[in-house]
């Protein structure tokens, strides 16, 4: 590009790091590959008359090039600003950034539905055993009732007998019994 004028400034687009990954992993080239770039002239003629004469024509080089038979696709950009172009390139990283946070939510949330489903559908697969468990054994199975457990009463505390208390009521039972039975009659 010198040879047509005086370059002020290059920038070159990177690659998407996962892009560049996989090509490293499969190919024997391990170089950064840029997908674009804009170059900066000291004069705005030379500028447009580069992008004029470049543009759809073949890289060339030698025979063995890699880059021989592409094609250069440029364009003249009026009236752009060298702080226009950085603002554009952190403008297009925060969108991808806002991009994966919401593809991250939306990942957590599926992933949060999907548990609470596979936890529901494995509560009520026990259930259904322990219901044809119960059923095959040829015991009854009460039904739940549709009460809720605020609903309900409390349960009623039993008095346990213990041996001593037994033993204490078979001797002292023969009193109690006449005191009842004179009270009636």
């Amino acid at each position: 590009m010198s040879n047509y004028g005086k370059v002020g400034r290059v920038f070159l687009q990177q690659e998407d790091p996962k892009r560049a990954y996989l090509r490293k992993k499969h190919t024997a080239t391990k170089k950064v590959h840029y997908t674009e770039g804009w170059v900066e002239f000291e004069s705005k003629h030379v500028a447009r008359s580069v992008a004029e004469m470049l543009n759809a024509q073949p890289i060339g080089g030698k025979k063995g090039t890699r880059w021989r038979d592409d094609i250069w696709t440029m364009k003249y950009l009026p009236k752009f600003k060298w702080n226009m172009l950085t603002e554009q390139v952190a403008q297009e990283s925060a969108a991808h950034t806002a991009r994966l946070r919401v593809e991250l939510s939306q990942s957590k949330a599926e992933q949060r539905d999907y548990l609470r489903n596979v936890e529901l559908a494995r509560v009520l697969e026990k259930r259904a055993q322990r219901k044809r468990k119960s059923d095959s054994n040829g015991v009854e199975t009460i039904a739940p009732s549709s009460k809720t457990t605020e609903d309900r009463a409390p349960p009623k505390a039993k008095k346990a007998r213990t041996q001593s208390a037994v033993s204490n009521h078979k001797h002292s039972g023969g009193e109690t019994l006449n005191n009842v039975l004179s009270s009636l009659f």
